[in-house]
């Protein structure tokens, strides 16, 4: 049985309030794990991907629930490594799965559950569900664990996720109830952005990215978040002065004196030591 998972909202800054609970925003994969007829693994978007995750399966969650989390891949400092886990999520091999469950398995590290035991409890605040939670998860499975949560301290939690440069905190209202598929203001995530000022160097044509590079001429990806009208306007117009060459999907820039450069916001480096989801913020100067 698949629900449509709660979603958040999204906030520039932390804060401390008792009402609210922290949590780490944890680097994964949004999934829901259903015991509700018999045994089913979900995406956020209704895939469904039981038979990719056999490292999951186990008997010692209660039928009749539903648990909402993400599943993680952590590399040798503990920290959820998105890249691994992508690779991991795409594998859909018979006979390539039951290798990479040993050699790179998953970890469930879940955050709420919707129903337990067969009985709906998403209606209860949030505290109560945390207690059935605790109550319903395995102590002996460690595949399967529980983001823990503290009381408040927004503000501490996120300078530690900094200090760690981890993804970022989750607050939520710890009378919240559960909001099937909806964008919920009692659920806010504060992302721990990364920023830098990279080069334009051209632009794509099949659909609008913004090619970029670091200082030092090496590649730093494709932007194609955050960039208002105005700002892509600005760009074609700057190609149209410094002229520009082109192949079947990209124009580049001319090289010479003039260059156009961008302050952006991103999540972290690839393995490749490109930019992760880049977001424009402005021009630089």
């Amino acid at each position: 049985m698949f629900i449509s998972p709660m979603l958040l909202h999204k906030v520039d800054t932390p804060f401390d309030n008792d009402d609210w609970l922290s949590e780490l925003k944890l680097d994964g994969i949004r999934f829901l794990y259903s015991t509700m007829s018999g045994l089913n693994f979900y995406t956020r978007h209704q895939n469904e991907v039981t038979e990719r995750f056999p490292e999951l399966v186990t008997d010692l969650i209660p039928k009749g629930t539903i648990l909402d989390g993400e599943i993680i891949i952590a590399d040798e400092n503990g920290k959820p490594d998105f890249e691994d886990l992508m690779s991991r999520f795409q594998v859909s091999s018979p006979k390539r799965i039951p290798i990479v469950s040993k050699v790179k398995p998953v970890t469930f590290c879940a955050f709420d559950v919707v129903y337990a035991k067969g009985r709906k409890v998403s209606h209860l605040p949030l505290m109560e569900r945390k207690g059935i939670l605790d109550e319903i998860l395995p102590k002996d499975f460690p595949l399967i664990t529980q983001v823990l949560p503290i009381n408040g301290n927004g503000k501490a939690l996120f300078d530690l996720v900094n200090q760690q440069q981890l993804e970022g905190i989750v607050l939520k209202k710890k009378d919240s109830t559960y909001e099937f598929g909806k964008r919920s203001n009692n659920w806010l995530k504060v992302i721990n952005y990364q920023y830098a000022t990279v080069e334009i160097v051209g632009f794509r044509k099949s659909e609008f990215g913004w090619l970029l590079q670091f200082p030092d001429g090496k590649s730093a990806g494709i932007m194609e978040l955050g960039v208002p009208a105005v700002a892509r306007k600005a760009v074609y117009q700057f190609a149209k002065m410094v002229g520009s060459k082109e192949d079947d999907d990209y124009v580049y820039f001319t090289k010479g004196r003039e260059t156009l450069q961008c302050n952006v916001k991103y999540r972290a480096l690839t393995e490749g030591g490109l930019l992760r989801l880049p977001s424009f913020v402005e021009f630089a100067s």
